[in-house]
């Protein structure tokens, strides 16, 4: 029973979001011998603020991106 895990920044649209559910579940169902309703795909979204990169946030990184603009 294959199981995928993705963290990913919020932000996206819920068009976007079951567009890279319906992608990644034909990508398993397409390589791994499995049947589809045992594929399961989880999403979690991780606010901006709560994930850092080099001692920085997404979020302060995108603010000064945004000022450098």
């Amino acid at each position: 029973m294959p199981n995928v895990d993705i963290t990913l920044a919020e932000g996206r649209s819920p068009q976007q979001l079951r567009s890279l559910l319906s992608a990644v579940h034909e990508a398993v169902l397409t390589t791994v011998d499995a049947r589809p309703e045992h594929i399961r795909v989880v999403v979690r979204e991780v606010p901006r603020t709560h994930w850092s990169t080099g001692n920085q946030t997404i979020a302060e990184m995108h603010a000064s991106r945004s000022k450098e603009q």
